[in-house]
């Protein structure tokens, strides 16, 4: 009890706390666009369900793991190295990274799976004419992806994106209550935004491939993470924000369009 009244009266530890939830909600934006696009394909019953055990599962592991904070930080020590003499950078240092840990395999085999499932949806998007089932632009078709099968996809982004979301908490602070105020914040943030983003972009078709673009960026981050090669989260945060700030502005351009034509026609409000 004293070491949290002294957390409380601390204004280091409220600046690491806002800190830490800032940084664990943009964090879970790629989880929750995941989440969002995947139960999508679900049918609409079982939606809001799927998001619900999802994000409730995210919350699950990532204060599970806080809990084995010494085991999370033991992924980070090498358990092989390749011994490949690759090309040398400008200071001498390997060009690439031949020493892997737990963490770096984690990462790199989540991207792969982000990569080949968002590569899947897109295919499944642009190719209409070979696909009877349904697709995420055609909302006509009968969905395929049972609630089971999406559970299980979401339960493995969960584990990577937690693993890497804990890692970041681990780094910030060494406090554990801070951790854990951090990341329930943030899963709540998750969980009150998941409705609206999901719903936005079932509305709006042509966000599915912008939201599948992000993940396939993500996907190949987390490869590149794994690899060793630091990819700045700001210059990917800050190319999400213009591009979906790009598509906000079609959005409002299609929609004033839509009203003018609707004018011209009478079938404006009021007509």
């Amino acid at each position: 009890m004293d070491s949290i009244m002294e957390l409380l009266a601390s204004p280091a530890a409220w600046a690491a706390l806002v800190t830490l939830i800032v940084m664990e909600v943009v964090l879970g934006i790629d989880n929750l666009i995941f989440i969002s696009i995947l139960s999508n394909k679900l049918p609409v019953e079982q939606r809001q369900k799927a998001r619900r055990i999802g994000i409730s599962l995210a919350l699950v592991m990532r204060l599970g793991l806080l809990t084995m904070i010494a085991w999370i930080v033991g992924l980070v020590q090498p358990v092989f190295d390749l011994g490949i003499v690759g090309p040398l950078g400008a200071h001498g240092e390997p060009a690439f990274e031949t020493e892997f840990s737990w963490r770096d395999l984690i990462l790199i085999a989540g991207g792969l799976f982000l990569m080949w499932k968002a590569t899947t949806e897109i295919h499944h998007s642009v190719d209409t004419d070979s696909h009877d089932t349904d697709t995420l632009l055609d909302k006509t078709k009968v969905v395929q992806m049972t609630f089971a099968a999406a559970i299980v996809q979401i339960l493995l982004l969960d584990i990577v994106f937690s693993i890497d979301s804990i890692l970041t908490a681990v780094g910030m602070t060494e406090h554990v209550e801070i951790m854990y105020v951090a990341v329930i914040f943030a899963v709540m943030v998750m969980l009150l935004a998941a409705d609206p983003l999901a719903n936005f972009i079932n509305g709006n078709p042509t966000v599915v491939m912008l939201a599948l673009g992000f993940l396939l960026m993500i996907g190949m981050v987390l490869i590149a993470e794994g690899f060793g090669a630091h990819v700045p989260k700001g210059y990917i945060y800050a190319a999400m924000g213009f591009s979906a700030g790009v598509e906000g502005l079609n959005i409002w351009s299609r929609r004033a369009k839509d009203r003018k034509a609707a004018a011209k026609r009478g079938d404006a409000p009021g007509h």
